[in-house]
């Protein structure tokens, strides 16, 4: 049994254009909030949390929905267009608004926007793949939304001058509506379900079929409950960096424009050289040591990071770490989630796995942005520190949803 390469990439261009978005909200929206509307820390961080307070109900419903949804495209492929169109339309709108009324208007219906295609673009590929192989999927499809992350940041050093963000605007929803184009042109959706069903099933997708209307055993459902606070925990530390992270090089290291993309660009580097191998050991050893191995990664980089108090090239090793770690994580968490669910439930599923994850995002950049503007910007890296120690303690009480020997 050998993954699809070709096809696994053609469907990570969903996640390549949703990554290539956020990568640009988490980064300039906060700026564009602070500098240009002139809000307070905690007052950024409670806008920064509308796409996660949506997001708690958009992607559970999106992807119960997509996972009951038939039409001559498939299940998926409606979603995924519908919500890329819109988001790209209210991108353009979003970039001539200069008061804060509208903007804020523009940018929740964005977040709507983008919500609907989350979970149906990466349900997508656990669809498409074989259970067994859907590490070495979750790697590909990672792999092609850290390459959105980098043409994002690309753009921004490039094309941010002086605060003038229309050319990275225009640039950036041709790059989300290219990759959702090419997406389906060269990936029949209906057609590949019609001849998953024919191939023989896998050990693991037979006893997702047995499951199916029973109840799920209480150990599972212990183990699901800890990954998903797992899930919850990394990403209250990796979001609280993400999101402050460009102010944080501003107010700190006193680094101006998008010198701060230097260190971000190096990680998601990391990141995309990391995910194909991570995804292959996870063969070898296992999911769950794979994702304890990617948070003891990050928890070392943001321990060393709260010790520099001003900028060195050594951040950028630190990066690193974070950039491998979070390719750990990313890989094999999702598929542990999806393997404990039932057939026909891996849209809602996906939709849980997300759900806490924004979770996590709701509260982190209120929580971080409170001690930001109390307490002080050198409470950042802390703050991560303590959340990924919290991640590694949850996830050692995870006992299923690794591959079946």
């Amino acid at each position: 049994m050998k993954l699809n390469y070709k096809q696994t990439i053609l469907i990570g261009f969903a996640f390549f254009s949703i990554c290539a978005f956020w990568q640009f909200y988490d980064n300039e929206i906060p700026k564009i909030l602070k500098y240009t509307f002139g809000m307070k820390e905690t007052m950024t961080g409670l806008i920064m949390s509308l796409d996660n307070i949506l997001a708690l109900f958009l992607l559970p419903l999106f992807g119960r929905w997509s996972d009951h949804t038939d039409t001559r495209i498939g299940k998926r492929m409606p979603f995924i267009l519908i919500g890329n169109l819109l988001a790209c339309i209210f991108l353009l709108i979003l970039g001539h608004l200069t008061q804060i009324g509208p903007f804020i208007f523009c940018l929740v219906l964005l977040l709507l926007a983008m919500g609907i295609y989350r979970s149906p673009a990466v349900s997508l590929m656990a669809d498409l793949t074989p259970a067994p192989l859907r590490s070495q999927g979750n790697a590909i499809i990672n792999l092609m939304g850290a390459l959105g992350c980098v043409c994002t940041l690309f753009l921004i050093k490039v094309l941010l001058h002086k605060n003038q963000y229309m050319p990275l605007i225009l640039s950036l929803v041709l790059l989300m509506f290219i990759s959702i184009l090419i997406l389906f042109v060269t990936v029949p959706e209906k057609k590949r379900l019609d001849e998953m069903e024919t191939q023989p099933k896998t050990v693991e997708e037979k006893a997702m079929e047995a499951s199916k209307g029973k109840k799920m055993p209480e150990a599972m459902k212990r183990s699901l409950i800890h990954i998903l606070l797992a899930v919850f925990f990394w990403y209250s530390a990796y979001n609280a960096v993400t999101t402050a992270y460009s102010r944080y090089a501003q107010q700190v290291w006193h680094l101006q424009n998008g010198a701060y993309a230097d260190c971000l660009m190096v990680g998601t580097v990391a990141a995309v050289l990391s995910y194909l191998p991570v995804g292959h050991v996870a063969q070898k050893i296992g999911r769950k040591p794979m994702t304890l191995f990617g948070i003891g990664s990050m928890t070392l980089a943001y321990g060393m990071a709260a010790f520099m108090g001003t900028y060195s090239h050594i951040m950028m090793i630190w990066f690193v770490f974070v950039g491998i770690g979070w390719a750990a994580i990313n890989v094999n968490s999702y598929p542990m989630v999806v393997e404990m669910s039932q057939a026909g439930d891996i849209g809602l599923f996906t939709g849980l796995y997300y759900t806490f994850s924004m979770a996590a995002q709701v509260f982190t950049p209120i929580a971080s942005g409170f001690l930001l503007e109390h307490v002080g910007y050198q409470t950042l890296f802390p703050y991560a520190f303590v959340f990924m120690i919290l991640a590694g303690m949850t996830m050692l009480r995870v006992h299923h949803g690794d591959m079946k020997k």
